[in-house]
């Protein structure tokens, strides 16, 4: 395969809805651990990182930068939280200096950042992720699941603080990183979504999440750099609320949760996608494999839909399967011809 541009150059431009030489081949979130397990056990090395695999596998690499305001010791990423039930206990993690610390700014992380970009640079195969916690996740880490349903009544005004403390804490480090290098796009971690649909009302987003997104967003615009909302679940109805937020699109549209691309084209015409194909297809052969090629090959061939897995590979697909996938997929990303709408 001969590429004429480079993977931020083509992955910036299918979410331009620009031409390209060819769609880019990515697996946007790391490798599901017990997926990696199987593999080394049917002959991949072992020992590699996920950026290590990614180039194993001759995929245009996407290196990804968590920005978690939680300190070390602390639920950083998950959404067990219940470190807060109420206005002392968020007063005690600030006191402690566990929230919203310089961690996420220390040498060791700008300097991977500063790597990262010289890669993308120089060796043309890279593509920079900046990840941010969104205004549902980040306080659900904090009260806990059940608990963080209750606080939008019951603590509204300890949640409307928390958010704009995290509303500030992001303009920050975004500044300091892209004072280093400019991401190829930002992601916000919400996850606010199930199969049925959003877990909180249009009325809630606007309230409590919507200000927030428009203390950043501008901001973010103003740098050019795409702004991606990550929910699992059904979002096809939330979708417009982000974009009424600003943001220009989103993943991993889970099939399994009923996310289909095409409905999602024709209703949201401006809007660009991360993902969407069905994993759960990716073990029952290749016919089947080119079969979900063909379901997002016209709205990947209008521009503004990087497919990709929509979410990490599972474990119940085998080496061989995943290098069936990775064969069509190549086919597919040169075959057509890429008229962006």
């Amino acid at each position: 395969m001969s590429d004429k541009m480079t993977a931020s150059e083509r992955f910036r431009a299918v979410l331009d809805f620009s031409p390209t030489d060819r769609l880019p081949l990515v697996e946007w979130a790391p490798y599901w651990d017990k997926t990696k397990e199987r593999w080394e056990k049917e002959g991949m090395p072992g020992g590699m990182d996920n950026e290590a695999m990614q180039r194993y596998f001759n995929l245009d690499v996407v290196l990804q930068n968590w920005v978690a305001p939680l300190s070390a010791g602390g639920a950083a990423r998950g959404t067990e939280g219940e470190l807060v039930s109420d206005e002392a206990d968020y007063e005690k993690l600030l006191e402690e200096g566990r929230l919203f610390s310089d961690e996420q700014l220390n040498a060791d992380i700008l300097d991977r950042w500063a790597e990262w970009d010289k890669k993308r640079r120089i060796q043309g195969d890279s593509i920079l992720m900046l990840t941010f916690l969104g205004f549902f996740w980040f306080p659900r880490t904090l009260f806990g699941i059940e608990p963080h349903f209750y606080a939008f009544y019951d603590w509204p005004e300890l949640m409307h603080r928390m958010n704009r403390d995290l509303a500030e804490y992001n303009l920050k480090c975004l500044e300091r990183f892209c004072g280093i290098a400019k991401p190829d796009f930002v992601t916000f971690a919400e996850d606010m979504s199930y199969n049925n649909g959003p877990m909180l009302s249009e009325n809630l987003f606007d309230e409590f999440m919507l200000p927030c997104y428009k203390m950043l967003i501008p901001r973010l615009k103003e740098l050019d750099i795409k702004v991606i909302i990550d929910s699992d679940g059904d979002i096809t109805e939330c979708a417009g609320w982000f974009r009424r937020a600003g943001a220009d699109g989103m993943l991993p549209l889970e099939r399994q949760a009923g996310v289909d691309i095409n409905i999602l084209r024709k209703k949201y015409r401006d809007m660009c996608w991360i993902g969407a194909y069905d994993k759960m297809v990716m073990n029952r052969g290749e016919a089947a494999i080119r079969n979900e090629f063909e379901r997002l090959m016209p709205v990947a061939e209008q521009g503004g839909l990087i497919i990709s897995c929509d979410h990490q590979t599972p474990p119940g697909v085998s080496l061989e399967q995943y290098r069936c996938y990775l064969k069509c997929f190549r086919g597919y990303a040169v075959k057509r011809n890429l008229s962006p709408l």
